[in-house]
């Protein structure tokens, strides 16, 4: 049996003998389901979506070529089908239609051919070529830096738990350090081992990757003839302060770092603030004022912001290049980045677990021992009851002295009794911290006993399928900004205008003679829409993109477009 909607069996049974792969062909049909997602075409491709054949090799053999699979799953993160076992539930052959075949893959087929793609192993070295891209095209000097966990509940892998903020628990999970800029935008993320911190992270690849990929943009010679000009800035939130952190970053690498200021107590005058008008989406006014500070050692730029209640929300940095408006400005950007983080779980399902199975850890790496860590739980509940102990004999004492002397004799026996139990407290308490001197704070992976040993999950697939989601995600924004000056609320409307766009049908007419491929969208919602989204089928068409793996020229246009004068559709 060929398969549901399979209609090009010649093809296919030459495919099955290794004689030719599919072949892209459109044929006229109208309302095609999520045929606007052929509208987010030229963004996907000018996002570099088929730029991974410069480090995978091609399929010699198949009736599906990689091109089209990249392509399929692309369409289906457009259209919201957070996996591929959701594909069952979609018409094989309308969402073959968009591709110019008879049908997508089928499930189990799909699945060998990204298995096919992911045993390459070259998903690091794709996404280092995009972020390199990107960061070019848009000369970004300030990078957001920012931790995200992926909470795992199975029970194959023994993962070490982290802090989820977001649920206020400590769960076990694999965490990605994400690098985006001002906007939102991801250049690339790493998968974490075990339980590294940010600082870690950030000294050991973060900042040795930016260096590579920036490598240029700021000469030895401009370092060397102005002393406060840094290579680039890095923000991110309270995790990774450290004044001689800070300090380490500028000597070695010559990295600035915007952050919030920990463990602030004083106040600052409020007549030393001045109003400052900042531009970001929103016109807004922010009171600021700036000083210099020496935390540790280390001078260092600080910014505070005053709210109307009177808090003062404090920026430090060791960037003297740029305006004080533009430090609070940049900082209180971050939350473009936890945005990002929101967005990208609710409408791609980044923290899907998409590959199952587990890869062992280096036995050299070392972790936090889990008997010293246990002791000191032991030992921290062994002092809360000391504490209890002391504050009640306390009371007794106390009402010893203001008490009437017929009690005295009670309360005296009641003293007795506590002072015994926190002598046999205290003495549970030296065998403890005896035991926990002869363990060390940290052991290898190899230390630890077989059950407990940590390993990781199996990231190379999911690391593949995130980077088809961040290119989904650029092109989502590229059409988006440019939808945003036909609306007043951009901010809050354009992304459902864009999800609206994907979800509507639209005819599909090749022209074989004229080599074109006419896109005609349905009518949207609201005129407002159409009028915008005829506007930049005008930019589309200017682009001139080619269907992948064919010489058709896209052509768009909108179902409530007026002919001209004289013609017909």
């Amino acid at each position: 049996m060929i398969g549901i909607g399979a209609t090009r069996i010649e093809g296919r049974v030459f495919s099955a003998l290794g004689l030719q792969q599919s072949e892209i062909y459109f044929s006229p049909c109208e309302s095609v389901e999520y045929g606007g997602v052929l509208f987010l075409l030229p963004f996907l491709l000018a996002n570099g979506l088929l730029s991974y054949k410069k480090y995978y090799s091609q399929r010699h053999s198949g009736y599906y070529d990689f091109d089209s699979v990249i392509l399929t799953l692309a369409f289906m993160y457009l259209c919201r089908v957070k996996s591929v076992e959701q594909l069952k539930h979609y018409s094989p052959g309308e969402m073959g239609k968009l591709l110019g075949l008879d049908r997508i893959p089928e499930v189990r087929c799909l699945r060998g051919i990204i298995k096919e793609l992911s045993v390459q192993e070259r998903a690091s070295e794709w996404n280092a070529y995009l972020s390199e891209d990107w960061i070019n095209q848009e000369e970004t000097s300030i990078y957001y830096i920012d931790g995200h966990v992926q909470v795992y509940h199975g029970h194959l892998a023994n993962l070490g738990k982290k802090h989820i903020s977001r649920q206020k628990l400590c769960l076990p999970g694999m965490i990605e350090f994400w690098v985006n800029n001002a906007d939102g935008l991801p250049y690339f993320y790493i998968t974490g081992e075990v339980n590294e911190k940010l600082q870690e992270v950030i000294t050991t690849q973060l900042a040795p990757q930016l260096l590579e990929l920036t490598d240029g943009k700021v000469s030895q010679e401009e370092l060397t003839a102005d002393e406060f000009l840094p290579r680039f800035s890095i923000v991110f939130d309270r995790e990774a302060y450290s004044p001689s952190f800070f300090k380490h970053l500028w000597e070695c690498y010559r990295i600035a770092v915007i952050t919030y200021r920990k463990n602030v107590k004083d106040k600052w005058d409020e007549e030393d603030f001045s109003a400052y008008n900042v531009d970001n989406d929103i016109e807004t006014t922010m009171y600021l004022c700036e000083k210099e500070v020496e935390l540790n050692g280390v001078k260092m730029r600080e910014v505070r912001k005053l709210t109307e209640s009177g808090h003062q929300t404090s920026v430090i940095t060791t960037n003297y290049k740029i305006s004080t408006v533009l430090i609070a400005l940049y900082m209180f950007s971050r939350w473009s980045q936890e945005n990002f983080f929101r967005y990208m779980r609710q409408e791609y399902d980044i923290d899907r677990i998409i590959q199952y199975g587990v890869d062992e850890l280096d036995k050299t790496i070392m972790v936090i021992n889990q008997e010293y860590t246990n002791l000191t739980w032991k030992l921290k509940k062994l002092r809360e009851r000391k504490a209890r102990r002391q504050a009640k004999l306390y009371a007794l004492k106390t009402e010893n002295i203001e008490g009437e002397m017929e009690q005295t004799g009670k309360n005296i026996e009641k003293q007795l009794c506590i002072r015994q139990e926190i002598e046999l407290i205290e003495a549970e308490e030296k065998e403890i911290l005896f035991k926990r001197k002869q363990q060390p704070y940290k052991i290898s992976i190899g230390q630890l006993p077989e059950q407990a040993r940590y390993n990781k999950l199996k990231t190379e697939s999911k690391h593949l399928q995130n980077i088809i989601k961040i290119i989904c995600y650029r092109a989502e924004t590229s059409i988006s900004n440019l939808l945003a000056p036909h609306y007043q609320r951009s901010s809050d409307e354009i992304r459902a205008l864009v999800k609206s766009i994907i979800f509507t049908k639209a005819d599909l007419y090749p022209d074989y003679q004229t080599n074109t491929l006419t896109v005609r969208l349905n009518s949207l919602a609201t005129p407002r829409d159409n009028v915008a989204i005829g506007e930049i089928c005008k930019t589309l068409n200017d682009y001139e993109a080619l269907f992948p793996g064919t010489n058709l020229k896209l052509f768009f246009k909108t179902a409530t477009e007026k002919p001209a004068t004289g013609k017909e559709f």
